[in-house]
């Protein structure tokens, strides 16, 4: 008999999440202040639990829910980016690039630790958010644990987590 592989998939309407962002590209350009209606879908991938489970799509889609949800509604700001600075100011986050600035109010951000907030970032931040969710709450490490990110129909970014 061959090898069983099982895994299970969540993307529902609750996790969009609209946020505003920029980035910068090509080391020296930096995108317009615009936003995104972006969708995030979740796949892990394990052997069969006792109850013959890989995992339980209402705890998957509630703690996906809980991050994305984290994140709707903001200005996503990346704080390693090396060109873009960013300075509390205040109650607002002042951002600087070359000659361009913009003041936000620091309870409409949300601070990321990653170098872009580019799709496959953005993905890759709530994967480990993920990961470490499932690891405490459930004590779950899945084999395979995947976050796809859309920003555009047709357009998205995916990141693959393996052990």
């Amino acid at each position: 008999m061959g090898t069983e592989r099982f895994k299970v998939r969540v993307t529902k309407d609750h996790l969009v999440f609209c946020c505003g962002h920029f980035i910068s590209y090509e080391g020296h350009q930096c995108e317009r202040l615009h936003g995104h209606n972006y969708r995030a879908a979740v796949e892990v991938e394990g052997p069969l639990a006792a109850d013959y489970y890989v995992f339980d799509f209402v705890a998957l889609k509630a703690r996906t829910r809980a991050i994305t949800d984290e994140l709707d509604h903001h200005m996503l700001l990346a704080t390693r980016n090396p060109v873009i600075v960013l300075e509390e100011a205040g109650a607002g986050i002042r951002v600087f690039y070359k000659d361009r600035e913009w003041l936000f109010p620091r309870g409409d951000c949300v601070l990321l630790p990653i170098e872009n907030t580019t799709a496959e970032l953005i993905a890759r931040y709530i994967a480990g958010r993920l990961l470490e969710s499932l690891q405490s709450h459930h004590g779950f490490v899945p084999e395979v644990l995947r976050v796809e990110v859309e920003e555009n129909v047709g357009q998205s970014a995916t990141v693959e987590w393996t052990p």
